[in-house]
């Protein structure tokens, strides 16, 4: 996202970006923030992770900076545990389970 594409939001818009780091141009988002372009951001992630604290945008008082954990709730807790039973029972019953990584696909036929 390019600092033009910033211009086009509202000056009371928040960026959120749940997504990968990578689909955000940061530089351009810190320059957005510093010209009050946008009102501020929310960010599960940033480019590169593990962060630096000194990264610019974990100091900016219209910035939330969350540790990678927006998928962290409480439904998609329930359903990895669903899925991660039914993969041991599928094992133990000589079936494939449906989410096999692709190395191992050949180990279970």
């Amino acid at each position: 996202m390019v600092l033009a594409t910033f211009g086009l939001m509202k000056e009371t818009a928040f960026l959120i970006n749940t997504a990968r780091g990578s689909v955000i141009d940061e530089p351009a988002l810190i320059r957005a923030l510093q010209a009050n372009q946008i009102a501020g951001a929310g960010l599960d992630v940033l480019e590169k992770e593990p962060f630096d604290t000194e990264h610019p945008l974990l100091h900016m008082e219209n910035v939330l900076v969350a540790p990678h954990i927006g998928g962290a709730t409480q439904e998609a807790s329930t359903r990895s545990s669903v899925a991660c039973a039914k993969a041991i029972d599928d094992f133990f019953s000589g079936r494939t389970p449906e989410f096999v990584v692709p190395e191992l696909r050949d180990l279970l036929s």
